[in-house]
């Protein structure tokens, strides 16, 4: 019984390296088709593998079954589900189908793509060597599961894969964009910010904004998520201290 104790946690991450090989799959097979909904299928299993993603540390610190061996396993499904799954989504998504008539296209696609599996791959690197050196409240750069989630919730939003160029160079844009503020050292705010009654009253607005606007809130989030930690980074270089700035260690 001890020993399957142990293997839960485990369990649970190979549940999430499930979902993202499904989400894999199903980009490769669509890649041709152009089906909207299976293109939203993939993105839809992504989130599924950021939900089992969350849960293997919860399992772990609930039957006190953390070890160094789920540690490793965890970081390289992070890079399976959240670098090359979303990165593979993008491209087929993105560029596949325009690729036949604009083969420049489908090189700067693929380019794109894997500048965001590097950058996620880099950031998780980071990560695992500074773990306890840096503010527990922010996370340095982008973290790869909100990078992940950010660029598939576009394939939520929009499933119909890229018809025209001007598309394609959005997706473009939004592979570089998101790629480099995982590697950035900007401060992003983590879950373990001191709860208080504002955050209550924006968790009920959110969850009424999801509501309201279903597909298109994820984007919503992502676009008030990053505009306002650009914006407070840059109030924390000008020297406001409304909202206490993050301990900075001088080699992270």
């Amino acid at each position: 019984m001890r020993r399957a104790k142990f293997a839960l946690p485990s369990m649970v991450t190979l549940m999430s390296i499930a979902c993202g090989f499904g989400s894999i799959v199903i980009s490769v097979d669509n890649a041709l088709v152009g089906s909207a909904q299976d293109y939203r299928l993939a993105a839809i299993l992504l989130v599924l593998a950021g939900v089992f993603d969350a849960l293997d540390g919860f399992v772990a610190r609930a039957t006190n079954t953390a070890s160094e061996f789920g540690m490793q396993l965890d970081s390289i499904a992070d890079v399976m589900n959240f670098g090359c799954a979303p990165g593979l989504l993008l491209y087929c998504y993105g560029f596949v189908q325009l690729g036949v008539d604009h083969p420049t296209l489908l090189r700067a696609g693929g380019i794109a793509s894997f500048f965001f599996v590097a950058c996620g791959a880099l950031r998780l690197a980071r990560f695992n060597v500074s773990v306890g050196r840096t503010d527990p409240r922010y996370f340095v750069g982008m973290p790869i599961t909100a990078g992940a989630a950010c660029v598939a919730s576009v394939v939520v939003a929009w499933p119909e894969p890229a018809a025209a160029p001007w598309h394609a160079i959005l997706v473009v844009l939004l592979l570089f964009v998101v790629g480099t503020l995982m590697v950035s050292t900007v401060r992003f705010p983590s879950s373990k910010q001191k709860k208080s009654w504002g955050a209550l009253v924006l968790l009920v607005v959110n969850l009424g904004l999801l509501a309201w606007l279903q597909a298109s809130y994820f984007v919503l989030f992502f676009v008030v998520y990053i505009a306002f930690t650009l914006a407070l980074n840059l109030a924390w270089k000008r020297g406001w201290k409304g909202i206490a700035p993050p301990v900075v260690y001088d080699d992270i």
